[in-house]
C-alpha cells in the first residue's frame, strides 16, 4: 500500500477538527497528522510535520486565516492549501484563491465533498463549487455587470479583514495588534472602506460591519 498523504487541520473549534479528522482518517490513503487552532500553532505544527496538504478555516483565534495562507504561501512553497469555512463562498473563495489557496469548500457541503476536494487539491487542481466556477467564469468573460456585484468585492483583502474585525467588535488598537499595523493605518483603512461602500459616517460603517458579521451563511 502506498504511503498515506498527510493532512494538517487548522480550525479554532476542537469538535469540528475531530469530526473532519474522522472523515479523513476513514480513507485508506489519507491521514491527519497534525492539528492547530491558531496561526501560531499552525506554523509550529506544519514546520514539524511537513504535511502534504493543509486544511484551513478563515476564522482563527489569534489572526485571520487569510494571513496564515499568505504566510504559508511565502514560507512553505508548494504546500497545497484547502480552505473549509462557514463564510459565504461568493465573498471569500476568490480572495483565498488569490492569496494562494488551491480550493474553497463551505462547511455546509463538507460532509459530502471534502474528501473529493482534498484529493483534487492534492493532484494540483483547484476546487470550488460548480456555482463558484460559473461566477468566476462570468467575471472573466465580463458577463456579470459591475453594478450587480457585491460592493464588498471592491475592498482589498486588508480592508476586508478590517471590516470583518469591526463587525466582531474589535477596537482600533486590537485590530492594529492583530494585523501588525499602526492605529493610524487602521484609521486610514476604515476611511477607505467607508468611501468604497458609499457610507457617510463611522456609525453607518459600524452598522454595516456588524450586520455583515452577524449574517448567517
Amino acid at each position: 500500500m502506498p504511503d498515506k498523504k498527510q493532512i494538517c487541520i487548522v480550525d479554532d473549534h476542537p469538535v469540528f477538527r475531530k469530526g473532519l479528522a474522522q472523515l479523513i482518517n476513514e480513507e485508506h490513503d489519507l491521514e491527519v497528522t497534525g492539528e492547530a487552532g491558531t496561526v501560531e500553532g499552525a506554523i509550529r505544527v506544519i514546520s514539524k510535520s511537513k504535511p502534504d496538504l493543509a486544511v484551513i478555516d478563515l476564522t482563527l483565534k489569534d489572526q485571520s486565516g487569510l494571513e496564515l495562507i499568505d504566510y504559508l504561501t511565502r514560507h512553505f512553497t508548494g504546500l497545497p492549501i484547502l480552505v473549509v469555512s462557514m463564510h459565504d463562498e461568493s465573498l471569500f473563495a476568490e480572495r483565498v484563491l488569490r492569496a494562494g489557496a488551491m480550493g474553497y469548500i463551505t462547511k455546509q457541503e463538507m460532509a459530502d465533498n471534502v474528501v473529493m476536494a482534498i484529493r483534487q487539491v492534492l493532484k494540483g487542481k483547484r476546487y470550488v463549487s460548480t456555482d463558484m466556477v460559473d461566477m468566476l467564469l462570468g467575471k472573466l468573460s465580463m458577463v456579470a455587470p459591475e453594478h450587480g456585484q457585491n460592493p464588498l468585492a471592491a475592498l482589498s483583502d486588508r480592508e476586508f479583514e478590517v471590516f470583518r474585525m469591526m463587525g466582531q467588535g474589535l477596537k482600533r488598537r486590537e485590530m492594529a495588534e492583530r494585523l501588525h499595523l499602526s492605529v493610524k493605518t487602521i484609521g486610514t483603512y476604515r476611511e477607505s472602506i467607508k468611501k468604497k461602500l458609499g457610507l457617510k459616517s463611522a456609525a453607518e460603517l459600524m452598522k454595516h460591519a456588524v450586520a455583515f458579521t452577524q449574517k448567517k451563511p
